[in-house]
């Protein structure tokens, strides 16, 4: 019978704790703002952003030396084409760099008094392109525009200059070499399904880790000894505070990612190609190594401010660290093994290859069994820090009884005095 009182009161203790994280959640503004407000309106807000993926009618400042025929023709192509608008014509490139420093051009197409010149020599003639490179995808825009309309050009120019007799003959002498730009696994070549599916993954785990360390923040304040685990008859075993806070954790995040990981990419028409099933495998571990992570960051959490310090600061190298924004064959040794220490790595791209790219669970086996290890292993360092943390708050509470039995022993021989007197 003891075996199941004991059981019961670890059960009893265990929902004492979760209820206590709860009210924590709902009465402390900084942990609400980023446990619910922030996981629902930030990939709302980023989404709608860059829910036009590509941008269009980009202006550039054109300097034609040339003033021929040729080059007006290729000024009219690059300002018939939707990604670029030509601003004006300026009279030399210091009054193009002004216009782009002052940020009313993003670009400048540069035509040399030779290029008439070197066409009719069948020469090889060139075009200058500047960019603003401040932003990729303005650069992008600019450059392949003038890429495309060079080389519908000069295939026209082969054409004349090879007079071929039928339709056919004029296809093979423009293009020799027939190909069909097909891109993969993003169809729209934008930005959105580019870099959204991995952003959504990552603020999963940011907003977790910073919400658990703000609630460990506003315990400690509280505490008189300035402890993450209070003197109390229910915070007395290991596995009771655990499984207490996790259950907390993982009743909110479990919606959480749900949220982040099909109605958002629904909402705004990202490529989604993973079954719910593959889904949810891949999010249970993923999601228990973010709690147990961040239950690790938060024992050494003194101050509130401190967690937002440090996750705030360590997003970006997060996200190249994944290798979807960066390459990860030219990511360093050293810094891919920093990259497994967190879960967004590996969550990150078992996420992207299985939504993006329409892989299954057996297509991202290394993923997912290093999350299961993140799990494991972050599970076992939790347990012993929050015994270490025990251990602080047994010897406060026996320093505190010390202190209450030597004042009692003091006040004693007061009273004994005064009755003898």
């Amino acid at each position: 019978m003891s075996i199941f009182h004991n059981i019961g009161e670890a059960v009893s203790d265990a929902c004492y704790i979760w209820a206590q994280e709860m009210k924590q959640v709902f009465r402390d503004e900084g942990v609400l703002i980023f446990f619910i407000i922030v996981p629902l309106v930030y990939p709302l807000l980023y989404s709608w952003i860059y829910n036009n993926e590509v941008i269009h009618e980009v202006p550039v400042v054109v300097v034609d030396d040339c003033r021929s025929t040729l080059s007006r023709q290729f000024v009219r192509r690059c300002d018939a084409s939707p990604d670029v608008r030509v601003l004006c014509h300026a009279a030399d490139l210091d009054e193009a760099k002004s216009l782009v420093s002052r940020q009313l051009a993003k670009g400048i197409y540069y035509i040399p008094s030779d290029f008439d010149l070197k066409l009719s020599r069948m020469e090889q003639a060139t075009v200058s392109v500047f960019c603003d490179m401040s932003l990729m995808l303005t650069y992008k825009a600019i450059y392949q525009t003038s890429v495309a309309v060079s080389q519908a050009m000069g295939g026209e120019l082969q054409v004349k200059m090879a007079r071929p007799y039928t339709k056919r003959e004029e296809q093979i002498t423009a293009r020799p070499l027939d190909f069909d730009d097909v891109p993969v696994f993003n169809p729209t070549g934008g930005y959105g399904n580019f870099i959204l599916p991995a952003v959504l993954i990552l603020i999963l785990q940011q907003t977790l880790v910073l919400g658990i360390g703000l609630s460990a923040g506003t315990a400690r304040e509280r505490n008189r000894y300035h402890e993450l685990i209070p003197i109390d008859r229910h915070y007395q075993g290991i596995f009771r505070i655990i499984s207490g806070k996790f259950l907390c954790y993982f009743m909110i995040y479990s919606v959480m990612g749900a949220y982040l990981t099909m109605v958002v990419p629904r909402i705004f028409s990202f490529i989604t190609l993973v079954s719910w099933q593959d889904l949810l495998a891949m999010m249970l571990p993923y999601t228990l190594a973010c709690i147990f992570f961040g239950m690790i960051v938060s024992c050494i959490v003194r101050y509130r401010e401190n967690v937002m310090l440090l996750m705030v600061f360590v997003s970006v190298p997060l996200l190249f660290l994944t290798g979807v924004s960066w390459p990860q064959v030219s990511i360093p040794p050293f810094w891919q093994g920093v990259s497994w220490l967190f879960p967004s790595t590996f969550g990150v791209r078992a996420y992207v290859r299985m939504s993006t790219m329409g892989g299954s669970l057996s297509d991202v086996t290394i993923e997912y069994q290093a999350l299961w290890i993140q799990t494991l292993v972050y599970f076992i360092i939790t347990t012993i820090v929050y015994r270490h943390q025990i251990i602080l708050s047994r010897a406060h509470a026996l320093e505190r009884l010390d202190r209450i039995g030597r004042k009692s022993e003091v006040v004693e021989q007061i009273r004994r005095r005064k009755k003898s007197k």
